[in-house]
């Protein structure tokens, strides 16, 4: 087939099984921008140059579904943390009454799926770190009970309970806090989110939850040594959890050459002053700066699905699906740049001869699958225990 009969084929599928993609950093980039001032980020209009996303996109990237960041950075800690991730919620249910012709709020796979039988983008609620329920599972109920349907556990640092990917080991996995945090979870039917924890909170979660887990946006560390990549023995554990990995676009984990380039440009950030992570105005001046310089190695679609090949190898069909990042970083593969993008992954996969069926699972099915398992298994453990009302200090004194 020509490129332009492959590319008709994948914009064919994803109008018959869209992406329900499992992270997007929107509700955060609206907050540095624009202090969630819609009128001035009106995503109803083109806003290429200062966002990856607005509405005409995504429906030229073919996604019925997303998983909206309510991400809060781990400078912001205690009731600061969870004030500003209520913030985030509050951004993300604005957008819906704002957009109601095209999104919809959903907290359930039958009302995910009947947003996209009504044509609209099903939007559901992710929040990225532990540090945003500051200890609490009462809060982590309130998040639930606002529509928050996964928590991964840490985000770029350690929470007290959990080790990070990027941060150095303190708990060797999850506290007994932290395994009773998950086990909570299962009981309300929120996804476990393992992106961005460290292999062995990665193992433990496995160990206790009686749930599928999710990884919203993670890619192959076989693929791409990168810690927040996931290795092959988790990978492998997922046919037996039910759970998904949804890999990522960043290109600083899916390249390893843009891993190297990116010890280099944060030895320059913390060269002029700023934190090797941090995402200001000012930082993001320095890193355009090096960039001139030194230019980043190119990630591209077949960079991605060079690690969903090697995913579906190890974990298996029915458990790997997509999650972008998009608007979370700076850099993404140049056919991947903007959330219209994903035309290009499923006709790169397409090149490699992945079938309909499984195209349909990666985009779609098996995202709506995890979601409606976790119910399930939420119903019945719900029967049988109470909400817990343990404390950190109790478990972990």
């Amino acid at each position: 087939m020509s490129d332009v009969d492959v590319m008709a084929r994948a914009r064919n599928l994803l109008e018959a099984t869209p992406v329900l993609d499992g992270h997007n950093d929107l509700p955060w980039a609206l907050r540095e921008q624009v202090r969630y001032d819609l009128d001035q980020r009106d995503i109803a209009t083109d806003q290429t140059g200062r966002l990856h996303t607005d509405l005409a996109r995504l429906e030229a990237g073919g996604v019925g579904g997303q998983f909206w960041s309510v991400y809060v950075p781990t400078s912001l800690q205690g009731d600061a943390a969870v004030s500003a991730t209520l913030e985030q919620i509050d951004c993300v249910k604005a957008l819906a009454a704002r957009y109601p012709h095209r999104l919809r709020l959903a907290g359930t796979a039958d009302e995910v799926e009947a947003a996209r039988a009504d044509g609209k983008l099903a939007s559901l609620m992710g929040a990225e770190g532990g540090h945003s329920i500051n200890c609490s599972l009462a809060t982590l109920r309130a998040l639930y009970d606002l529509g928050v349907r996964y928590l991964t556990l840490t985000h770029n640092d350690n929470t007290p309970w959990a080790d990070s990917a990027t941060d150095e080991p303190a708990a060797d996995g999850l506290t007994r806090f932290g395994e009773e945090v998950v086990r909570e979870m299962n009981r309300m039917g929120m996804l476990v989110d393992l992106s961005h924890v460290a292999a062995d909170t990665m193992r433990d979660a496995l160990r206790v939850s009686r749930a599928p887990v999710l990884f919203s946006h993670s890619s192959s560390r076989a693929v791409c040594s990168h810690p927040r990549n996931i290795p092959d023995d988790v990978l492998a554990q997922l046919p037996g959890n039910g759970g998904v990995a949804m890999a990522t676009f960043v290109s600083k984990f899916v390249l390893q050459e843009s891993v190297d380039w990116t010890a280099a440009a944060q030895r320059e950030l913390v060269a002029q002053g700023f934190d090797a992570l941090d995402s200001s105005e000012g930082a993001k001046e320095v890193l355009r700066k090096f960039e001139e310089a030194n230019p980043q190695p190119t990630a591209t679609a077949k960079t991605v699905a060079d690690h969903l090949d090697h995913m579906r190898e190890v974990a298996g069909i029915d458990h790997i699906g997509v999650g972008g990042d998009y608007d979370g970083t700076m850099f993404l593969p140049e056919d991947l740049d903007d959330v219209s993008g994903y035309p290009n992954l499923i006709a790169e996969l397409l090149d490699r001869g992945w079938s309909e069926t499984d195209l349909g699972k990666l985009t779609w099915h098996n995202a709506v699958r995890v979601l409606r398992d976790a119910e399930r298994v939420a119903a019945d453990l719900q029967r049988t225990e109470s909400p817990s009302i343990a404390t950190i200090d109790q478990l972990d004194g």
